[in-house]
């Protein structure tokens, strides 16, 4: 039988952080700020559901997305994100109730509708669903200098700091960012949605629970 040559290579200790493979370099001004010079204003969007609309409002609502998309003259990323429920609060909330009944026929009733949310539960997961809309600044609309220094610096594949300031970013971003969130906040309203521009507590939230998922809120309320 051949031998199989021993490499005698030294093993080496992974050093590599988790922030290193995080892109994100800050979040001010309500502006997320990558490490690559580049940016994003991030909204959440309330839902709408379609299938309960009449026929005319629904072809009102496809001729106004009709019009939102061939009003897009920018790049815009849309995110839905699903999360389990937990529904133990909730039950709890309907144990509550159900010992404060004293009529028998409604006792009986709320019986059936908890052994129903039950089952419901058991056969499919109940998932809560948010969507968001991030419209992206990148780099090379800092200017070919600053695009050229952004390049350099994280080609090197170190976690340096940005190499310009960030106050120069942020006020480059919003004058190219604030502008298309007011055009869909006016386009998205004509389809009966509203969007949220995501402050700094709500975008270090939401990156945070990405970032770090966790159990379902016990706290949060089925149908909220």
């Amino acid at each position: 039988m051949p031998k199989i040559p021993f490499l005698s290579i030294a093993d080496k200790a992974i050093v590599a952080r988790t922030q290193d493979l995080v892109p994100i370099a800050d979040i001010t001004d309500d502006i997320v700020l990558y490490k690559d010079g580049g940016a994003a204003l991030i909204m959440e969007s309330t839902s709408l559901n379609f299938s309960l609309l009449s026929q005319r409002e629904q072809e009102a609502v496809i001729a106004a997305y009709a019009g939102l998309v061939n009003s897009f003259s920018f790049t815009v990323q849309i995110v839905v994100r699903s999360q389990k429920k937990d529904i133990s609060a909730y039950m709890k909330l309907l144990d509550e109730a159900h010992q404060k009944i004293t009529d028998q026929k409604l006792h009986s009733v709320m019986e059936s509708y908890k052994t129903f949310i039950l089952e419901a539960v058991k056969k499919k997961n109940v998932l809560s669903k948010k969507f968001y809309i991030a419209i992206p600044f990148t780099s090379l609309e800092l200017g070919v200098s600053k695009s050229l220094k952004t390049g350099l610096s994280s080609a090197s594949g170190q976690n340096r700091p940005l190499s310009f300031p960030k106050s120069y970013v942020i006020r480059r971003a919003k004058i190219t960012l604030l502008p298309k969130r007011d055009h869909l906040m006016r386009q998205m309203g004509r389809l009966g949605i509203q969007l949220k521009h995501l402050r700094n507590d709500d975008l270090t939230r939401l990156f945070f629970d990405i970032y770090n998922p966790e159990a379902p809120n016990k706290e949060e309320n089925i149908f909220q």
